[in-house]
């Protein structure tokens, strides 16, 4: 199994996104899509019109929060940072136009730390690949390996004021911004099979990302979803 990109929640959100399967995304589900891919890219400019749309849709302001917050794990921190300040740009534009949105809510329950947290960490990571993440580059440095568990699965994604689905739309829609992340587009297209989102579903992610955010971007994604349901 290629190494998996982080993305996770805790069991609260596993059940919410679990339940009413459908075969579309909502047009919040959608909205998701182009602000993960412009987010990770770098796209400034199209990023806003994204999330001023996004808001539209449904998102509050903590979903958005969210989901910029995370991009740091793909795509680092200055681009992670540049999106959150456009965030605030366009809640702030917003705010002129006599438009309120809606907050949205903190975390629900307190992030574990210390052996609890790798505890957790592990767990999540488990539940959403499906089997325990383990091999030789792990081995090779295990301080990653533990970053991912602590860190990631186990403190940014155990947040549950974002559910699994959304992350995992944001995750896949993050990678497929970045060449040479291919073999992580394509675990999290499993883990978003895994969270409940279906192959029609993942299929409609890739014609948002060819009609609102570019080819190169849907190609990957395409590709990524064909070689995961073949290796199924």
């Amino acid at each position: 199994m290629s190494t998996p990109s982080p993305s996770f929640s805790g069991d609260a959100s596993l059940s919410t996104v679990r339940s009413g399967p459908s075969d579309t995304l909502s047009a919040r589900q959608q909205a998701i899509i182009p602000i993960g891919a412009f987010a990770a890219a770098g796209d400034i400019p199209r990023l806003g019109d994204a999330l001023d749309q996004g808001l539209d849709a449904g998102l509050t302001i903590s979903d958005a929060k969210e989901i910029l917050v995370q991009v740091y794990a793909y795509a680092g921190f200055p681009r992670s940072l540049n999106a959150l300040g456009e965030l605030m740009t366009v809640r702030d534009a917003r705010q002129k136009r006599g438009i309120v949105d809606a907050p949205g809510n903190p975390p629900g329950a307190p992030i574990p730390t210390g052996d609890a947290l790798l505890a957790a960490g592990t767990a999540n990571q488990t539940q959403l690949s499906g089997k325990p993440v383990a091999g030789p580059l792990f081995d090779f440095a295990p301080a990653i390996d533990r970053y991912l568990k602590t860190h990631l699965f186990g403190d940014i994604f155990a947040r549950d004021n974002l559910d699994w689905q959304s992350r995992e739309l944001a995750t896949v829609s993050m990678l497929s911004a970045l060449p040479g992340a291919e073999s992580q587009l394509q675990s999290h297209m499993g883990i978003s099979i895994n969270v409940g989102l279906t192959a029609a579903q993942l299929r409609q992610l890739t014609d948002v990302l060819a009609n609102r955010v570019g080819n190169d971007h849907a190609l990957r994604a395409r590709e990524a979803l064909a070689r995961q349901q073949a290796a199924r």
